[in-house]
């Protein structure tokens, strides 16, 4: 237990109160010389950005990017590569506020007053039990591709959220760290021999097969789907914030500025490497054959298990389809981890409790988003694609103030000057919120007044 300014307390698990006196000083000093070398510090230091690279190649890249190139050809991947480029900056800021004072990117927030914590509660209430269920049932929807017959892709969905929620009580961060990593190198080096085997055997468009413009007031709402979870929503800036302080309590060593960076770097490059690996998939081997994606979920998940088998050869459609159930297994695993956790937070800095009420916190929202995700499943959805689009317009539609809070709290004056947004950052910050508050009410403005 630590004593911190102003007298609030920390919270061991995730250190979410205040800065640490010293924190820059004979703290940091202390960490640094348990440790053996630079090379030992930076391998304790990597989960958090590879974690939050886990939880975003689900369904933006399986789902989103997938259908971008399926429908729209290359069209769509300068888009995407600007909606990586500019949500840049808030994913970056939530582990480099935590490395540079020591506390976690919701106590920053807690810092500018405690309306921020509440704003980001109530939105993560929301948000999160609507994502939670949508990757859960694309989980439950591939799972059929085993010939699973027994129960239905809601049951089998409910099943699946029960087990990850088993498994978090019962293996807390160490399980996820250790999935994340197999899993993202067996799908990278999947959908790159997929792609490998794609290109020679793509078919050449004829004069007669003219690329979809997705410029257009009709495929808006596609546009913003895309953008919501392109690479994640913002509001799991505050997972991989937390993550480095149970990385910490699993390692020993509390990760510096430039340490989080490498790892930020490698999860989020490998985020965007992927995106664009998953676009090239569909057009190369869906855009212009006159097939699209099903709305069902079955058929959706059958549909992209097909992606890869006609590339690299149908030998390859049990691998295949293990790969994409793992992968959104992991993220059904890792958003019931994350969003409970940034919720006990939250709790915990609203109530200003002790250190040993945020692990029964946690565990409680665990049980909670749990059952919420569950009934959500079991009575609320009927069409996967559709489901999966609202969970993308919500993200997205709540993404401009959680950018601007994330902003408020990285340049405050506890951040050491050298750690706050340079120019290119402050640049990049201020482009995307107005990109995503000039896209926000381009949606308004098509949902609700152009059909008026």
């Amino acid at each position: 237990m630590r004593m911190l300014k102003g007298g609030e307390m920390a919270n061991e698990q995730y250190q979410a109160v205040s800065v640490v006196d010293g924190v820059n000083g004979e703290e940091s000093k202390t960490r640094s010389d348990t440790t053996s070398s630079a090379r030992s510090n930076l391998w304790k230091a990597l989960g958090p950005g590879i974690l939050l690279s886990c939880a975003a190649i689900g369904g933006s890249h399986l789902v989103w990017s997938t259908r971008a190139g399926a429908d729209f050809g290359w069209r769509l991947l300068g888009l995407i590569l600007l909606a990586n480029l500019l949500k840049f900056p808030f994913f970056l800021y939530g582990q480099r506020y935590t490395s540079a004072t020591g506390e976690s990117l919701l106590a920053g927030y807690r810092r500018h007053g405690v309306v921020f914590v509440w704003i980001f509660l109530l939105i993560n209430i929301l948000t999160g039990t609507i994502n939670i269920a949508g990757v859960a049932m694309l989980s439950g929807a591939l799972f059929t591709g085993y010939g699973w017959v027994g129960a239905s892709v809601p049951h089998i969905t409910i099943g699946l959220i029960a087990l990850c929620a088993l498994l978090l009580l019962l293996g807390h961060y160490k399980l996820l760290d250790s999935m994340a990593k197999v899993i993202i190198i067996v799908l990278a080096l999947g959908t790159m021999v997929a792609v490998a085997f794609a290109v020679p055997g793509s078919r050449i468009l004829t004069a007669d097969i003219v690329a979809p413009d997705p410029w257009t007031w009709t495929s808006f709402a596609f546009l913003i789907s895309l953008l919501g979870w392109m690479p994640a929503p913002v509001d799991l800036s505050a997972w991989s914030s937390l993550w480095i302080f149970s990385r910490e309590k699993q390692t020993g060593h509390f990760a510096t500025v430039k340490e989080t960076s490498i790892d930020f770097y490698i999860g989020y490059v490998s985020a965007v490497f992927l995106a664009v690996m998953f676009v090239a998939l569909g057009a190369l081997v869906m855009f212009g054959s006159g097939e699209s994606f099903s709305s069902s979920g079955i058929a959706f998940s059958k549909q992209l298990v097909n992606l890869y088998a006609a590339t690299i050869g149908d030998w390859s459609r049990p691998l295949i389809l293990t790969a994409a159930f793992f992968t959104m297994f992991s993220t059904t695993l890792t958003t019931l981890d994350g969003y409970p956790r940034s919720l006990a937070a939250c709790c915990t800095l609203i109530g200003d409790l002790s250190a040993h009420r945020f692990r029964q916190i946690h565990n409680a929202w665990i049980l909670l988003s749990a059952v919420a995700a569950s009934l959500v499943v079991l009575f609320f959805v009927k069409n996967l694609i559709q489901f999966l689009t609202f969970a993308a317009v919500v993200s997205f539609v709540t993404m401009p103030v959680l950018a601007a809070i994330n902003y408020k709290v990285m340049t405050g004056p506890n951040v050491p000057e050298e750690y706050r947004p340079g120019l290119i950052l402050k640049f990049l910050s201020w482009s995307g919120m107005l990109f995503f508050v000039m896209m926000t009410a381009g949606y308004v403005y098509v949902t609700f007044f152009r059909g008026a």
